[in-house]
């Protein structure tokens, strides 16, 4: 692994610097944009929600996080990236990767239960666990078969020492042994048995322990059944003592762990890959489909622009977004200047008629999403209105009638710089994620600006109209 071996030298010699290593564990993390972007998203990650602020910068994330950590998250991502470009046809060695990873994301949320220090190098040993048979399956796929020859299918770690010579686990150390890893990360890749806590317990013991439930755990939980389910209830009951969580909390970690291996993993039968693929065909048909409904809407609404007035503009706008974007909801609202609110004034949906009379709400800024989409004049999606960390973002009165919107959109409207309305809509959680597109991005600015063109085509006939009044 010649392009893994060459990059973890650089996060190595930045983790063991005696000299300014917090700027050079920078400069290397910089260095390779794609590892600046992964890390920079895990430090903005749920993980780390705890530290409730930002990270925009890497020297951040190095302050924030310490070397050790940063260091740690960019040996398992280089590790992903490096066994992703090795080899991409081989079906039986993307298993062993997701299985890897499937074990890391098990390790992060048992360290996180276990308020261990150093999570990262939890999941990068946890990672590193089965780091032999990745390497057999990867580059010796021909003794992979031998081994399932011998042993039959689960049988390969019984069968490596007499057709390889070695175990699967002295495979793994040499390899970590050669790239120079750290010997804590090396001690923490070996097999333990469940047992107590003696007096010579130490954090490598730990990171054993946590390693080999944790990759356990990966081939029990990979096809999602009762079997692997009753396996993984014995590994929390077994390991309970040694990893120092309740096997309560080992349960509800693996289980947190089991909902993001369901969504960001590719081929496991956890993950349901056909069923992801089907949605995913259904989605892009959809959103195909959709484009067409936006782009046929503005059309219609350029047709119209010169003599529509702008309650009419409004309404078509409202139904071209909601059919165009299958929104859950949509909702317009104005601004009345009279009573200084923002009130709804149509809407479209499921329950929206009942909550039109109620949505309303003071146009004096606040510091949330909907005054900052007002008063820069851009389109803002919000893709998860759930997280946690966006709540202090979200006013009230959308948390007390709108809150069932995972993912929203504010089309605000200006005229001469002031907000005069905007058009809310939202998708539930029966919606699979969605990331709006550039094209669809271009189509809601060239809408709305159909509709303040009325606007301001309305205002300057009561201008000119207040202005030809006798005084």
């Amino acid at each position: 692994m010649p392009g893994f071996a060459k990059a973890i030298s650089s996060i190595l010699g930045a983790m063991r610097g005696e000299d300014e290593h917090q700027f050079s564990m920078t400069q290397t993390v910089l260095s390779d944009p794609v590892l600046t972007q992964k890390v920079l998203r895990l430090a903005n990650s749920g993980m780390y929600s705890a530290f409730g602020q930002r990270i925009n910068t890497v020297t951040k994330a190095v302050l924030v996080l310490g070397t050790e950590a940063i260091g740690h998250l960019a040996l398992g991502l280089k590790l992903i990236e490096e066994l992703t470009r090795a080899s991409p046809d081989s079906a039986i060695a993307h298993v062993e990767m997701e299985k890897a990873v499937l074990a890391g994301m098990v390790a992060q949320q048992v360290a996180a239960s276990a308020a261990a220090r150093d999570s990262e190098e939890a999941v990068v040993c946890s990672m590193l666990h089965t780091l032999g048979r990745m390497m057999i399956t990867f580059y010796m796929p021909e003794r992979w078969t031998a081994l399932q020859a011998v042993g039959g299918t689960g049988g390969e770690d019984a069968a490596a020492p007499p057709v390889l010579g070695l175990t699967m686990e002295e495979i793994g150390r040499a390899a970590a042994e050669h790239w120079g890893l750290p010997k804590n990360l090396i001690n923490g890749m070996r097999r333990v048995e469940p047992a107590e806590r003696g007096d010579a317990f130490t954090h490598e013991d730990w990171l054993a322990a946590v390693s080999t439930m944790s990759s356990q755990c990966a081939s029990s939980l990979w096809n999602d059944d009762e079997e692997g389910a009753a396996n993984v209830r014995a590994l929390a009951s077994s390991f309970s003592s040694m990893l120092g969580v309740e096997p309560d909390h080992l349960m509800s970690a693996i289980e947190k762990a089991k909902e993001t291996a369901a969504a960001d993993l590719s081929i496991a039968p956890l993950a349901k890959p056909a069923e992801k693929r089907e949605a995913d065909i259904a989605t892009r048909r959809m959103r195909a489909e959709g484009n067409k409904v936006l782009l046929s809407g503005v059309s219609d609404m350029r047709d119209v622009v010169a003599t529509a007035n702008p309650g009419q503009m409004m309404s078509m706008a409202l139904e071209t977004v909601y059919q165009g974007l299958t929104f859950s909801r949509a909702v317009a609202f104005l601004r009345n200047r009279r009573e200084n609110k923002y009130i709804a004034k149509m809407g479209l949906g499921d329950g929206v008629k009942d909550l039109i009379g109620g949505l309303s709400f003071d146009d004096t800024y606040s510091a949330n999403v909907f005054h900052a989409s007002l008063g820069s004049d851009r389109v803002i999606f919000v893709e998860n209105a759930h997280d946690t960390r966006f709540a202090a973002k979200l006013p009230q009165w959308w948390k007390d009638s709108l809150s069932g919107g995972r993912s929203f959109v504010i089309l605000p409207l200006s005229s001469n710089g002031q907000p005069v309305g905007f058009i809310y809509g939202d998708w539930d959680d029966s919606f699979p994620a969605i990331h709006l597109s550039q094209t669809e991005f271009a189509l809601l600015n060239d809408l709305r600006a159909l509709i303040v063109k009325t606007v301001v085509r309305r205002q300057q006939v009561e201008t000119a109209a207040a202005a030809a009044k006798p005084r």
